[in-house]
């Protein structure tokens, strides 16, 4: 991979992870825990792979004839495997860390596993696919993946301050089915122009959830 190429891979993670650490107005954490987030996101790869080959193996297929269920697959398959292993290092490495005390910093922390997962999975493509998917998931792929941690993040810091065991829950699996949508209209764009007007409403309408989220967990924060 030359220097350029590798530039495109991983400028949009570290681009991301910068613009949400600066989005954390009152009070930043500690990068110790931003940089371990981020590495613990790189591992959450490993159990993904495997947890969609088992999916693969009893059936699950994003791309199958049957338009129903390659739907659920992508769903299932796809978008609650990748969210779930993203959401365990979250919900049980960052989330129980002292630093974690404000709504906003599950936004953080759930974007950094977020881009740690996205920057392997862009090495990946990438180096299979070379120049034009890197510059293609730069504006997609990436920016998806953190509109994804986001979402759980967003529902995390409400369940850290309510104490309700069940808010993580919904934002997985909110996030599952968003993520899932988007799989599902990616995978069927080749052969219905729709489903890639369907792919970039869902697209436009998580991005702007996700910076009302993030505006919302600011407006919110005990130390503003």
């Amino acid at each position: 991979m030359t220097m350029k190429l590798a530039l495109l891979t991983l400028a949009p993670s570290i681009a991301i992870c910068l613009f949400v650490y600066w989005q954390d107005k009152f009070e930043k954490e500690p990068r110790r825990l931003l940089f371990s987030s981020f590495f613990l996101g790189m591992l959450s790869v490993i159990p993904t792979l495997l947890l969609s080959t088992i999916g693969e193996f009893v059936g699950f297929k994003p791309q199958s004839n049957d338009i129903i269920w390659s739907l659920i697959s992508c769903i299932i398959g796809i978008g609650l495997v990748e969210e779930y292993c993203k959401y365990f290092f979250v919900r049980f490495h960052s989330y129980n860390k002292s630093a974690f005390n404000e709504p906003f910093d599950g936004i953080t922390y759930s974007v950094m596993v977020a881009m740690g997962f996205a920057t392997v999975e862009n090495i990946l493509y990438v180096m299979e696919g070379g120049e034009t998917v890197a510059w293609l998931r730069m504006f997609t792929a990436v920016p998806s993946h953190a509109t994804d941690g986001v979402f759980i993040g967003f529902f995390l810091g409400i369940q850290k301050v309510l104490g309700k065991s069940y808010f993580g829950l919904i934002g997985l699996g909110l996030t599952a089915i968003a993520h899932g949508l988007y799989d599902f209209f990616i995978m069927n764009s080749e052969h219905e122009e729709m489903f890639v007007i369907y792919w970039l409403l869902v697209f436009i309408l998580v991005l702007y959830l996700s910076f009302k989220a993030i505006r919302i967990h600011q407006r919110n924060s005990p130390f503003k």
